[in-house]
């Protein structure tokens, strides 16, 4: 199974960081490339334990749809969502926080597994981690401009918590 692991190191509070990446506004906002947006479960807002959400998106030139849902979750340091349909395999999202003296640490374990067999291998060789990898570096980007810059305030709601 192929695992992504990706750490950010970001200048801003830790509980700004946890909710922009559970924000289901940010993610809407974070995600342009594939005009990425939540259709179905929760649709805006702070996505919270076993809760789910279904994006719709185009993605290798195909629109896609994602469902997921919140399995584990331990505000503001760690949160886990899993894909209950959608077209991988299987889909764990694991993501950890920690309070630093600069900030914020976000760490993302992203394990994730290709359908049909032997051909999902090979697209996992050939070009699925590449543009998984990608595809979070380009969202953590975005989070971190997000939360650095005070925009965070455009897509988080105190009262959302």
């Amino acid at each position: 199974m192929p695992v992504i692991r990706l750490d950010t190191h970001i200048k801003a509070d830790i509980q700004i960081v946890f909710d922009l990446a559970r924000s289901i506004d940010f993610q809407s906002k974070a995600v342009t490339s594939s005009n990425e947006r939540a259709v179905a479960g929760r649709t805006s807002g702070l996505i919270k334990f076993n809760e789910t959400v279904t994006y719709r998106g185009k993605h290798l030139g195909v629109t896609q749809q994602l469902t997921s849902r919140v399995t584990e979750f331990d505000p503001p340091h760690f949160f886990v969502d899993e894909m209950e349909k959608g077209a991988f395999k299987s889909l764990r999202h694991e993501h950890y926080f920690s309070a630093t003296e600069e900030g914020t640490l976000m760490k993302d374990v992203f394990k994730f597994e290709a359908p049909l067999g032997p051909l999902g291998w090979l697209a996992n060789k050939l070009f699925l981690k590449a543009y998984m990898t990608a595809f979070l570096k380009g969202r953590n980007r975005t989070l971190k401009e997000y939360a650095e810059s005070g925009k965070w305030r455009e897509v988080l709601k105190r009262s959302d918590q």
